[in-house]
């Protein structure tokens, strides 16, 4: 239990509710405050403890009625401006963020804080080299909190500067060399520059200074596994598993690590459990990531023949539907009806509150079509040829079941060099981050004329976004011609 002397004065107290913020004490830090209240008169030092710690109990928006009413009395006080700025910044208030990060600086011009929060705030806005000026300034004044540099280097990147963001996160390490988050933001600049030989360096010179961090193995097994290290990228999941077991993101590395590089798919198993347990944060998730496909086969149908005269097209067959995502995206058109296959369970039951499937299927897709007899003059895949490797088999599977005349419509994840030029896998495909594959365009092509496909276009959309970076695409609209010739 915490007890306070009753000789104690009102500004010690404030130094010691201070100092239990700084160390994350929340509790003990409230009964204190309470009593610096009785003790001392209203001050802006009262207001920013205050604020502090209704930020720390996750009500920002308390924090920020507490600094109104102390602007309004101190409205020249730098601290309380730069105080409501990082209460803003907590509500989404962006904008609001940098007006008060701006009036700090205005009231005091050598805080480096205060220049900091303001150029947070600028970056958030999308005013990239307004923020790296402030940042540059606020790591120019003395030593830094690795926040600011860290920082800088996004906002670095932001303005296409890669190359210097990078080399304030490498100053930053050599001053604080056991900094885990400069270190994580060098690697993973590094794999958004594809530059895998350099996020793995960097990785292994984490480990050597001690660092152990799940995420620092986890992106290093990144970094082999874009190399074709393989093996030696399973051996760094199963490192940060064992830091991290419990977090989402690295268990599913460790998964993906289990679908070898030589096998020529992701196993159903994996593609299963993946997506049972991602099934209800999905939809929200690829939102959030900018997801684009379930559109772009929308864009394409329209100029089917039969849809643009305003006459029906399908039955459908949806590959990989997923929670029905390019069902709901075609709901206006006159398409269908929908029948969906899917491995998970659980996004099948999504896929089935929408009410936009005729019939639903708890089945791997090339059993689905191998098995089949039905032929189907429209089939669709949107972003379930990346579990496949080798898309020869599947292209077969496909036209047998496509009537004559049909559209095959797909996307895959396009195969890029990487930083230092070379084509990472066998050169047509490759297995990437979190279990899916890439595809070269040329393979992609050659495959589906050899299956039988005559190409009637290509699209290259930019799937999503992922980690801050764009994942190119490639779609194809493939058609049966008229005759098994």
């Amino acid at each position: 239990m915490h007890t306070i002397e009753v000789t104690a004065d009102g500004q010690t107290l404030c130094k010691r509710v201070a100092q239990l913020l700084d160390s994350g004490r929340i509790g003990a830090a409230r009964p204190l405050l309470a009593a610096a209240r009785r003790l001392s008169p209203a001050s802006p030092e009262l207001a920013i403890l205050g604020a502090r710690l209704a930020v720390a109990e996750g009500v920002p928006e308390l924090a920020t009625a507490e600094l109104d009413g102390g602007i309004e009395v101190w409205p020249s006080h730098a601290g309380l401006h730069k105080a409501r700025a990082a209460a803003r910044s907590e509500t989404g208030d962006i904008e609001g963020a940098a007006r008060d990060a701006a009036e700090a600086v205005i009231f005091d011009p050598v805080d480096p804080q205060a220049k900091a929060i303001l150029g947070a705030a600028l970056l958030a806005l999308g005013r990239a080299a307004d923020a790296v000026a402030c940042l540059s300034e606020a790591i120019q004044a003395g030593p830094a909190p690795v926040i600011y540099r860290e920082t800088l280097a996004k906002a670095l990147e932001a303005a296409g500067d890669a190359g210097a963001a990078l080399r304030v996160l490498s100053e930053g390490i050599a001053l604080s060399p056991g900094s885990v988050a400069l270190r994580n933001a060098a690697i993973l600049m590094c794999i958004h520059r594809r530059d895998f030989t350099g996020a793995h360096r960097l990785a292994e010179q984490a480990r050597a200074a001690g660092i152990a961090d799940a995420c620092t193995f986890g992106m290093n097994g990144h970094a082999l596994s874009s190399l074709g290290r393989h093996d030696e990228a399973a051996v760094a999941y199963q490192d940060a598993y064992k830091l991290g077991p419990h977090d989402p993101y690295v268990r599913h590395l460790v998964i993906a690590s289990g679908a070898l590089p030589d096998a020529r798919r992701a196993p159903p198993e994996y593609v299963s459990t993946v997506f049972d347990g991602y099934a209800d944060r999905f939809e929200a998730h690829l939102i959030s990531l900018g997801y684009s496909i379930p559109g772009a086969i929308r864009a394409v149908l329209v100029t089917h023949p039969k849809v643009a005269r305003g006459l029906p097209a399908g039955p459908v067959l949806d590959l990989g539907c997923g929670t029905g995502l390019v069902a709901l995206a075609t709901a206006d058109l006159p398409i269908g009806p929908f029948t969906g296959v899917d491995l998970s369970r659980k996004m099948l039951d999504h896929a089935r509150a929408k009410q936009l499937y005729d019939e639903l299927r708890e089945v791997d897709i090339a059993a689905d079509l191998a098995a089949g007899a039905h032929s189907w003059p429209l089939i669709l895949a949107a972003d379930v040829l990346c579990y496949f490797g080798a898309l020869d088999e599947l292209f077969a599977l496909a036209r047998a079941r496509l009537a004559p005349g049909g559209w095959f419509i797909f996307s895959v994840e396009e195969l890029l060099p990487d930083y230092d030029g070379i084509v990472p896998g066998n050169g047509s495909w490759a297995l990437q981050r979190m279990g899916r594959y890439a595809h070269a365009a040329d393979y992609v092509h050659e495959a589906a004329i050899a299956a039988g496909f005559r190409i009637l276009r290509t699209d290259r959309p930019v799937i999503r976004r992922e980690a801050g970076a764009a994942v190119p695409g490639i779609m194809l609209t493939l058609e049966r011609p008229g005759h098994d010739g």
